[in-house]
């Protein structure tokens, strides 16, 4: 059989459903989601195999931060550039029920520079009306060169199959660079710490989950049924491990336990999970 691939990344502001697409489009939870900035700090490439095409998607962190010049800022816009300049084609997500036109417009006249084919795609369709739309796509026609326009809704399921029915014209001869069972460029270890710093994302506020790192040191099936985990939170500040303990530590009893729900669920076994913070 001969092979075929192309290499989308995934673009947008925060909440604009990358994540959320991205698991979507694979089958399994690879990319964590949050309602707050930037849950998305390294670039995860999510695969879908169809036939003999290999679809490899990055999910890049949210575009909001571009005009920031702050260290993270700095450190988000080299993973999002490195994930445009990766593939051959850009995949621009927008949230239907909250758009920004001139925001939207800056952005693309950003990606544009890039040269790159981009498709737009409206997500979150299912909370409005398609004809509202209908004027934004008439502008971004009339300024910039786009291959088609999509509707979706990424957390209902609908219209992403006419998406990668389209991404799959634009594939072209090559070697998969991954193999048919793999799903994504990261491993177990790398997943684990991911649910962990969405769990403290959910839990702890402000500045706190970007200014820590998660490290996961242990993995270990001790049975059919049973996995024991082990993981480190590497805090930069001091002041943060009393927040982060809470009151007799009530707040990380709660981030260990809800953690754990969220393991067993992708796992589906017993999980002994067991989280040490270090200064």
């Amino acid at each position: 059989m001969k092979t075929k691939k192309l290499r989308i990344s995934l673009v947008g502001r925060t909440n604009a459903g990358k994540s959320t697409l991205i698991n979507r489009i694979v089958g399994e939870k690879i990319s964590i989601q949050n309602k707050k900035i930037n849950t998305t700090q390294d670039t995860i490439i999510g695969i879908r195999n169809i036939k003999e095409s290999q679809l490899l998607f990055y999910d890049t962190p949210g575009s909001n931060f571009l005009k920031n010049l702050d260290a993270q800022s700095k450190k988000l816009k080299k993973n999002l550039w490195n994930g445009i300049d990766e593939s051959d084609l850009i995949l621009y997500l927008i949230d239907s029920s909250s758009i920004n036109t001139k925001f939207l417009f800056e952005q693309l006249e950003k990606i544009n520079e890039t040269k790159k084919k981009i498709i737009v795609v409206f997500n979150k369709t299912d909370l409005i009306l398609n004809k509202k739309l209908l004027p934004i796509i008439t502008k971004i026609s009339n300024h910039f060169k786009v291959e088609s326009f999509f509707t979706i809704s990424a957390k209902k399921n609908i219209g992403i199959d006419d998406i990668l029915k389209f991404l799959k014209k634009y594939t072209y001869p090559g070697k998969w660079e991954y193999l048919n069972d793999e799903i994504t460029n990261k491993d177990d270890k790398f997943f684990l710490s991911e649910l962990l710093r969405e769990t403290l994302l959910t839990y702890l506020h402000k500045e706190i989950p970007y200014n820590i790192s998660i490290r996961t040191t242990n993995f270990k099936e001790l049975s059919k049924s049973d996995i024991k985990i082990k993981q480190k939170i590497l805090i930069n500040e001091k002041r943060y491990k009393k927040i982060i303990l809470g009151k007799k530590g009530s707040m990380i009893k709660k981030i260990r336990e809800e953690c754990q729900k969220k393991i067993k669920s992708v796992f589906k076994k017993k999980i002994h999970l067991y989280i040490e913070l270090i200064t």
